[in-house]
């Protein structure tokens, strides 16, 4: 199983679908809210060059935003 981090708001209703579609699809991730970590911010916009939530982290491969079909491709999900 690949390593995989994201980084949310708590606010954010993308972040919410994100981490909901992880869970339907039983697949475990390290979440940083980046509202209250402002190391993992920092981290966040070094990685992805982007202020914006969510950001995955998926053994490096950095994808920005819940983007389905992307995320389905590099995780293997059908």
């Amino acid at each position: 199983m690949p390593k995989i981090e994201i980084y949310t708001l708590p606010t954010c209703p993308y972040c919410r679908a994100l981490k909901a579609f992880l869970d339907d699809n039983k697949i475990s991730y390290i979440d940083y809210d980046v509202s209250t970590d402002s190391a993992k911010a920092d981290e966040m916009v070094k990685k992805s060059d982007q202020m914006g939530t969510p950001v995955l982290d998926i053994d490096g491969k950095i994808i920005v935003g819940f983007d389905r079909q992307a995320i389905s491709e590099v995780l293997g999900i059908k």
